[in-house]
């Protein structure tokens, strides 16, 4: 049982470690394309999303506040995927990415900060501040910067990737050699038992 177990794990391992490796060094390989390929997937996920709030805002039962807040997000969302695949291959999606990762680096920021001032006990306070501010500077860095920044974000996803299927390889060729250990041990058991 550990046998079959491990060799399918270490195979599993390795072969996501490869595909990351692969993806990752198409992505640097490649980060226009990547960076399109992207932008488009979230408008493809603003046109999703949108649907989905406006069928909630007249499907749910909730307050008339929150049916009229999913309605304006989904609007919006809408809206925005509609602009982005319009304007498809002229940047404007990866305009409208790189505006989405800002806005959500600052909101993360505010939350974390907000977190730390109200909850005076909290572990590690210090910590939620130091991650606020540094969210929010980035925030405003991809805001002034949008265009430059996503393409320094595609090449810090793509070395991440490399690297993390790299740690995969590693870890089945790990996993490998402990399962083959397990099992000789295993084996060796009953011959150890009877002497």
């Amino acid at each position: 049982m550990i046998s079959v177990l491990g060799q399918q794990l270490w195979k599993n391992k390795l072969a996501s470690g490869v595909l990351t490796i692969v993806v990752g060094a198409m992505v640097l390989g490649w980060p226009g394309p990547s960076i399109l390929v992207v932008s488009t997937l979230f408008g493809v996920y603003l046109l999703i999303s949108g649907f989905a709030e406006l069928f909630l805002a007249f499907t749910l039962p909730r307050s008339a506040a929150t049916r009229v807040l999913l309605f304006l997000t989904g609007a919006l969302s809408l809206v925005l995927a509609i602009l982005s695949f319009r304007h498809f291959g002229n940047g404007y999606a990866v305009l409208l990415l790189s505006l989405w990762i800002g806005t959500g680096f600052i909101f993360f920021g505010v939350s974390e900060n907000a977190v730390a001032i109200s909850e005076r006990n909290l572990p590690g306070r210090g910590w939620y501040v130091v991650l606020g501010v540094m969210s929010v500077i980035a925030g405003v860095i991809v805001l002034v910067w949008p265009l430059d920044s996503i393409v320094v974000l595609t090449l810090v996803s793509g070395v991440s990737l490399v690297i993390l299927g790299v740690i995969q390889v590693v870890q089945a060729f790990q996993i490998h050699k402990d399962t083959k250990i397990a099992r000789d041990r295993f084996e060796a058991l009953p011959e150890q038992v009877s002497a």
